[in-house]
């Protein structure tokens, strides 16, 4: 029987975690920290404040989409509750949990490479922390789910197709092995909410909807760079112990809060703290950067101290392999956030937020020498990836029983990174070409048998003919002399390949077919696509159908190619 609650907000906290499942923490992060005195909800200037009370507008209609059983598992929800009135309730704003109060957090950031002063959450309401299944606070936010005093000019609220392509993609890419926010829930609010898709003088009615992210955190660069801007150095000061106490890398978090004793920090421990964020956004950069996604939108008010992706707006994936793609229609003529400049617009967020820690850290060669290991780390890890998905990784190579090591010494790099241009010049589909080229092998060395595998990647394999057919026939063949003759190794590499090339993404294609579905009150695929991403390395003959490159009639659709900021 599903339990049934009066008011969330009144049971006790051993009753909640009774009912529930949830765990609220002894403490909570931004207990210590100021608040804004305030209490009036309507959009204007904060300050001396690291956040603001705010209550979640009242979904009219709530109506529950789907939610995820790994997130809730994550956060130790009991089924019963997720499939309850009162999970819908509380995860759409209208109901809160006990000794809570929601609020909303302020930042700044870089716009386009712009200052843009205040910020903040206009639209992302937190809701509290609670304690993960390992012990590890982890805070629940609301998107979409009302005005806050940072709203500035927008209404606070998020229409269904951009919480569709969050909700999905967040989970797509945990899958894929790539540190991101979690989606728990998508829900729709029973609200219209009145957008102009591409700020063009177009604006049209849709319906409203609400997602329920979970992260560690929420902060950005941007809540540091707000305090610097407005020489608010001692609560920067609160803020980054409060991190090293809460969110420090490299260490197990205790069972609770109380059992983390705060300690004196000073800059060593701020640069230190610095550093190992350079470290985890190039890991981050490399991870992107693989399986080609396009974040589109690298604002530093968009960039996580914990090195995981966050907000997912215009976004997209390579398809026909192009370095300058930018699913962006707002960064379309600059294309500053294009695919190949996304690692260096890393570094330059972490260069600004640099300088918003030197006036407290005051130690200029740190912070430089963190900056300069980002980009020594992020060559070193581009490299090895690109070995792991060619399977010339002896990392790949030591997991993998009977594949021989030795055959992939000597190598030049030139050679690896010509590929990129070769990709591009042949439009090649990067996911397909990627696991298609576990099939070559030495067994096929005559041109049509090398090129046969990889022209279900070509978008245009009428014109893979004369010197762009000869290139990469060339590449296949130095490629080919790298690898195993004995047909066990051979095999065992076409594993090792297949375990880091993904078979699946989540094609804007297939998400917008999915909102299109939604829209006229069908779900369905929206759970399908649940199913498919949580193996995207598998087989899975059961969605064969989509193992292929994008369709021609995607190719300049709305919310297939095009997209902008607007949601």
């Amino acid at each position: 029987m599903t339990p049934s609650f009066k008011s969330l907000s009144s049971l006790t906290r051993s009753d909640l975690k009774a009912l529930t499942g949830l765990t609220l923490p002894d403490d909570q992060f931004i207990q210590g920290l100021p608040c804004d005195p305030v209490s009036e909800n309507s959009a204007r200037h904060v300050e001396k404040a690291y956040y603001s009370h705010v209550t979640p507008a009242t979904a009219p209609k709530p109506q529950l989409i789907a939610y995820t059983d790994e997130v809730a598992e994550l956060l130790q929800l009991r089924s019963a509750f997720c499939d309850s009135d009162e999970f819908v309730e509380l995860l759409s704003g209208n109901r809160s949990l006990p000794n809570l109060s929601p609020y909303a957090t302020r930042y700044g950031g870089h716009q386009f490479g712009h200052w843009a002063g205040q910020l903040g959450d206009g639209r992302a309401i937190n809701l509290g922390d609670v304690m993960g299944c390992e012990g590890q606070p982890l805070a629940i936010q609301l998107k979409g789910a009302g005005p806050t005093p940072y709203a500035r000019r927008g209404d606070g609220f998020a229409v269904l197709r951009s919480s569709i392509r969050e909700f999905l993609c967040s989970e797509a890419m945990h899958h894929l092995g790539i540190p991101t926010t979690r989606a728990l829930s998508l829900i729709k609010t029973g609200r219209t909410v009145v957008r102009d898709m591409f700020y063009d003088g177009h604006p049209k009615a849709e319906q409203g909807a609400v997602v329920c992210r979970v992260a560690p955190s929420f902060i950005r660069f941007g809540h540091f760079q707000i305090l610097a801007a407005n020489r608010e150095f001692t609560l920067m000061r609160q803020l980054l112990d409060k991190c090293l106490t809460w969110y420090p890398f490299n260490a197990t978090f205790n069972a609770t809060i109380n059992a983390v004793q705060a300690r004196a920090y000073d800059s060593h421990d701020y640069i230190e703290w610095f550093t190992q964020l350079c470290r985890v956004t190039a890991e981050l950069m490399v991870k992107w950067m693989s399986v080609g996604f396009v974040h589109g939108v690298m604002n530093t008010d968009n960039m996580s101290i914990h090195g995981i992706t966050i907000d997912y707006g215009p976004y997209g994936w390579l398809d026909q392999y192009d370095p300058q793609r930018t699913p962006n229609t707002t960064d379309a003529e600059m294309g500053r956030y294009a695919y190949q400049h996304q690692p260096s617009i890393a570094q330059w967020n972490l260069a600004q937020l640099a300088n918003a820690l030197y006036p407290i850290v005051q130690d200029a060669d740190a912070l430089n020498d963190a900056l300069n290991h980002y980009t020594a780390l992020f060559e070193q890890g581009w490299q090895a990836i690109c070995e792991k998905k060619l399977g010339l990784s002896s990392t790949v190579a030591s997991h993998s029983e009977g594949y021989s090591e030795s055959y992939s010494e000597g190598y030049s790099v030139e050679w690896l990174q010509s590929l990129w241009g070769l990709l591009d010049d042949t439009a090649m589909d990067m996911t397909l070409f990627f696991r298609q080229l576990s099939q070559v092998s030495r067994v096929s060395e005559c041109a049509t048998a090398l090129l046969q595998p990889l022209l279900k990647a070509c978008y245009q394999p009428e014109r893979l003919i004369g010197l762009k057919k000869d290139r990469l026939v060339d590449w296949l063949r130095t490629y080919l002399s790298y690898l195993p003759s004995d047909k066990a190794q051979d095999e065992a590499r076409k594993s090792a390949m297949n375990a880091v090339n993904p078979k699946y993404i989540l094609r804007n294609y297939m998400v917008q077919s999915a909102i299109e579905e939604a829209e006229q009150g069908s779900f369905d695929q929206i759970d399908s696509f649940l199913k498919l991403i949580r193996k995207p390395y598998d087989e899975q003959p059961e969605y064969q159908h989509f193992y292929q490159k994008r369709p021609e009639w995607a190719r300049n659709k709305p919310g297939c190619s095009a997209l902008s900021c607007s949601s």
